[in-house]
């Protein structure tokens, strides 16, 4: 079983949780981490100058970048995420990159290798690659002219005349920080969340960098007395559920890493459909039918009785949870997973309020305007952090054939 901060920081930041699933991810404690994350985003929205949380903007960018100094021998790298592998892969060279890579990643490293030693990076960043100078294309939305990058599934949007625009225009790569590493060597270096990166780097006419910090500059994300309200009353009442919950209800499913997987593939597979998770008692009977048949298939399949038995048991592990766990329990703690998705809701729709560039998604039919991709929610030691994502909206457009990604060409 993976302990509860290795599910939020996984050390290094490759992988980051949904708020929503800590309760499955982490049992009894992360579903306090998860209130207590919203009940601090609350008090910051309705302008609570001591809540105990920031907040980044998740940029959809493509592929993830990271650059600094090696402490190994104090030259400039950049990499993707196959830097914390146990030979990391960093390149130095742009015939590292050849020698690794093809096609747009290729372009794109190479690229970042050549401009970003300008910016005087000290340690290590990570951030996600936004766009290089050939990316951006000028395109009309609803009659008015915009400059255009479409990294991944959402298309950022501004207007071509102004001067964020026309500065964007004038570099030849963007990127966006969010974390940065300190440590020893590669292997050894921790993450911390929520700093300012770009604003402590040196000026480059070839690189728009920006930092993915929150900051609502127009005070149009400051939550109304309603608005304040509404969130805490969801929140008292997944309290009232967390309270009568059993530990090992709660703790069962992050107890198993087998049943885990499953579980969490389920919900994602309602994801994929467009579907949260509606009535509690019909999800809960079809999540059971959903894991019986997953391990009665890897049964089915298997040839020799040896095998048979081996998967029976493996089988037997998981459908415990669920022999041994009242069924009015597991229920409600989909209602209080519930609860969280719906506070977190409302907070994302005010967060986004806030937004300096436009976002839409492209269809067949022309573009619709869409919120951002999400944000991230850190503790005030920049340590632990989770994703807060509209899953029924961004989640389920990365999946959908009908909305066009920044790599079909």
């Amino acid at each position: 079983m993976k302990k509860f901060n290795t599910y939020l920081t996984e050390a290094k930041n490759t992988h980051m949780e949904h708020l929503e699933d800590n309760i499955l991810n982490a049992g009894v404690e992360g579903t306090r981490q998860s209130i207590n994350f919203l009940r601090s985003l609350r008090d910051m929205l309705a302008g609570n100058s001591k809540a105990k949380v920031n907040v980044t903007i998740k940029w959809d960018g493509a592929p993830a970048v990271f650059a600094g100094i090696d402490p190994a021998d104090g030259k400039f790298f950049v990499a993707k995420k196959g830097i914390f592998n146990k030979n990391p892969k960093i390149y130095k060279t742009p015939a590292d990159v050849d020698a690794d890579t093809a096609g747009d990643l290729n372009t794109k490293l190479k690229a970042a290798l050549e401009y970003l030693p300008s910016l005087g990076i000290k340690g290590v960043v990570q951030g996600d690659f936004l766009y290089a100078r050939e990316d951006i294309k000028e395109v009309k939305i609803d009659g008015e002219s915009y400059n255009t990058f479409h990294p991944n599934t959402i298309v950022y949007a501004i207007p071509k005349q102004s001067r964020l625009a026309k500065q964007i225009l004038a570099s030849r790569i963007g990127v966006v920080w969010h974390t940065t590493y300190r440590g020893d060597s590669l292997e050894t270096m921790s993450a911390s969340f929520g700093k300012e990166i770009a604003s402590k780097l040196n000026a480059s006419k070839n690189v728009w960098s920006v930092d993915a910090m929150y900051k609502d500059v127009s005070g149009t994300a400051t939550m109304t007395e309603a608005e304040t309200a509404e969130v805490t009353k969801i929140l008292s009442n997944a309290g009232k559920i967390f309270s009568k919950l059993d530990r090992n209800t709660l703790d069962g499913i992050s107890q198993n890493d087998d049943l885990l997987i499953r579980v969490k593939a389920f919900i994602n597979s309602k994801v994929r459909e467009g579907q949260r998770i509606g009535n509690t008692k019909r999800f809960v009977d079809d999540l059971i039918t959903y894991v019986t048949n997953h391990y009665q298939g890897n049964v089915d399949k298997l040839k020799t009785e040896r095998g048979k038995a081996g998967a029976k048991e493996k089988m037997k592990a998981a459908m415990s949870y669920f022999v041994n766990t009242n069924k009015a329990q597991i229920v409600a703690m989909f209602d209080l997973y519930n609860l969280i998705v719906d506070a977190k809701h409302i907070i994302i729709r005010k967060l986004d309020r806030a937004k300096q560039i436009g976002t839409f998604l492209r269809t067949n039919d022309g573009y619709r305007v869409t919120e951002q991709e999400g944000f991230v929610a850190i503790d005030h030691m920049g340590k632990n952090a989770v994703k807060l994502v509209d899953r029924l909206q961004f989640s389920h457009a990365n999946f959908s054939p009908n909305i066009v990604k920044g790599w079909q060409k």
